[in-house]
């Protein structure tokens, strides 16, 4: 039998790939930690993570595991409100950045419902600074989106990296500005994208501004130009611009939950019941939905670069 704190930390260090970043999440230790994915290991008889100096990744077996866990996990929440007697009601206002749209975030809140149907779920799909401005303001109860590394509030789900991301038979100039097409401010991705670009002294030419992450998907499989995107949700129909392109790094991007707090208290038990459930999928958030093909762009004519090896 494999006690579920272990499975939970387990859970934490495969979703952040991070021993220190799962410490901070669950509030423990890191030897802690250590030692209780140590011990699911002994309980295992497996190695579930490969460890070097690079950083932490799941073993063959730890993938295994991802699924054994979060079924155990799922099915002790289930019987614990079985016998607790207890079902959980109200209003929870959810809102979610427009990255997870084309995830498979529907499919986790899809089975939220299913567990708890007395909840009245209201979604609301934005940037992720409005979402986290209407959750200020009291607009909304749970908000999942993205924000540069190191903020000080929220849970974090996953640390991705972000990308430079076009169409497969997009043509790169080199000499010329670079196109691209972004969300409008004050999108992190576009805020992102400029700033770096500015510091490399890199030109560039917005071709398309939307708010909807499907119309920038549209514009950039048409070839209009780049999107810088997380590299775990690339859309389908787009792939990876190669390092030889010669784009500047983006650097990393947070993906976490913010709660608000209600004055009477009365969505904190849905808002936390569904933190929980994002917390223990999280890792197939960046798991491209039914249909998704990401990839590495072929080589753009005039760039000089190739496929990446």
């Amino acid at each position: 039998m494999f006690d579920p704190t272990q499975l939970r930390t387990f859970l934490t260090v495969a979703q952040t790939l991070s021993f220190t970043q799962a410490a901070h999440r669950l509030g423990l230790r890191q030897s802690t930690v250590s030692q209780q994915v140590r011990r699911l290991e002994e309980a295992a008889g497996r190695q579930l993570f490969a460890r070097d100096t690079h950083g932490v990744a799941l073993t063959e077996d730890g993938e295994a595991m991802l699924g054994f866990a979060r079924t155990i996990l799922a099915a002790n929440e289930r019987a614990a409100s079985w016998f607790a007697g207890t079902r959980l009601r109200g209003r929870l206002r959810f809102g979610a950045s427009e990255d997870f749209v084309l995830t498979r975030l529907p499919e986790i809140l899809a089975g939220f419902r299913h567990e708890h149907p007395e909840v009245d779920l209201e979604l609301t799909v934005d940037l992720s600074e409005t979402l986290q401005q209407q959750l200020a303001a009291g607009r909304l109860d749970l908000v999942l989106a993205k924000r540069p590394p190191g903020g000080p509030h929220g849970r974090l789900v996953w640390r991705d990296s972000l990308v430079w991301i076009g169409g497969e038979r997009l043509r790169l100039e080199p000499h010329r500005p670079l196109p691209l097409v972004v969300f409008p401010p004050p999108a992190v991705t576009r805020a992102r994208a400029l700033e770096v670009l500015e510091r490399h002294g890199r030109a560039w030419r917005v071709t398309c501004t939307s708010g909807s992450l499907n119309g920038l998907v549209a514009a950039a499989r048409a070839g209009l130009g780049v999107m810088a995107h997380t590299r775990g949700m690339i859309p389908p129909g787009l792939v990876r611009i190669p390092a030889r392109a010669g784009l500047p790094d983006l650097g990393a991007v947070d993906v976490v939950l913010l709660h608000g707090a209600p004055p009477d208290g009365a969505a904190r038990g849905p808002a936390e019941a569904l933190a929980e459930a994002i917390l223990a999928a999280g890792d197939r958030l960046h798991v491209p939905a039914p249909g998704a093909g990401p990839g590495t762009a072929p080589s753009p004519e005039g760039t000089g670069a190739g496929p990446e090896r």
